[in-house]
């Protein structure tokens, strides 16, 4: 038996969403890791979003409340971005915000590892994260090398449809039941799972994404950003996100002479991204327009 789902053109879906961002700038509310603060913050602004990295307890509950979207990235989990992560989710639910969380590294290190499953139970708009994260997070692995993923995004799949058909017994019930509303694998091809866009792949990007600090991450806030215009469609807005960094990194590997040059070159090409450029550059393809019940 299979959910019904529409069928996109993911082309022009993209491009309509990538004009949504920059239309309404949403403000994406960061807690993030330490070291791609910088990053991520240029990224959004490069995209047409507006950052903040609000992560001090008794702060972040009420910015989660007027932001436009959350991200919770565990890359560093310091005492208190945990006490503000866990105030911030539960506000920013209350109020109808979407939020995305990115476990990264978790596995084998148990700080993180617990905080992000505590986050999970509180079912996350866009589950975000390479194969090996997803993984472990979901209970199916004991999870990568730190960063860096052992295990490819195939692997991940069976796990990602799960938790997006699925029923979560955590202390706050998702959108119909669900453990989280949409996956996002990221590795050479990107998976994306969710029950209104069926299992998508993105096959745009640059193995330069890899060799500079903050390119998964920053992807995690622009998830963010485009949760906030397709707030009743994550899976379509995890789609358009994935394909809008992807392609705009592949435009700057073009020009670049390695990485030094690649990350300059990749906020130049993210800001002038046209919707033409997306239409004639995305490769996205769907395995199927309905995610296996």
């Amino acid at each position: 038996m299979e959910n019904a789902a529409p069928t996109h053109d993911w082309g022009h879906r993209t491009a309509e969403l990538l004009e949504a961002v920059r239309a309404r700038a949403p403000l994406v509310h960061c807690i993030t890791n330490t070291v791609v603060q910088n990053v991520t913050a240029n990224v959004l602004l490069a995209l047409g979003a507006s950052a903040a990295m609000v992560d001090v307890a008794t702060e972040a509950g009420p910015f989660a409340r007027v932001a436009d979207a959350l991200l919770v990235n565990t890359g560093t989990p310091h005492a208190e971005p945990r006490v503000a992560a866990l105030e911030a989710v539960p506000a920013a639910r209350d109020a109808g915000t979407p939020w995305v969380l990115d476990p990264v590294a978790v596995g084998s290190l148990p700080v993180r590892t617990a905080l992000a499953r505590d986050l999970l139970a509180m079912h996350p708009t866009v589950l975000r994260g390479n194969a090996s994260e997803v993984l472990a997070l979901l209970g199916a692995s004991a999870g990568g090398r730190g960063v860096d993923s052992t295990a490819g995004t195939e692997d991940a799949r069976a796990a990602a449809i799960a938790a997006v058909t699925s029923s979560d017994p955590g202390p706050v019930p998702g959108q119909d039941g669900r453990l989280v509303d949409a996956v996002a694998v990221s590795g050479p091809v990107d998976l994306l799972v969710a029950p209104a866009t069926g299992v998508v792949r993105v096959a745009n990007g640059t193995e330069l994404l890899t060799r500079i600090t903050g390119g998964g991450c920053a992807l995690g806030a622009v998830v963010a950003a485009f949760t906030a215009v397709s707030p009743d469609d994550a899976g379509a807005a995890a789609v358009a996100a994935t394909a809008v960094h992807t392609i705009a990194a592949e435009l700057a590997a073009q020009e670049a002479g390695g990485p030094g040059s690649f990350q300059p070159l990749f906020l130049d090409r993210l800001a002038s991204l046209t919707p033409e450029q997306v239409v004639r550059t995305a490769r996205i393809t769907v395995e199927s327009a309905a995610v296996p019940a």
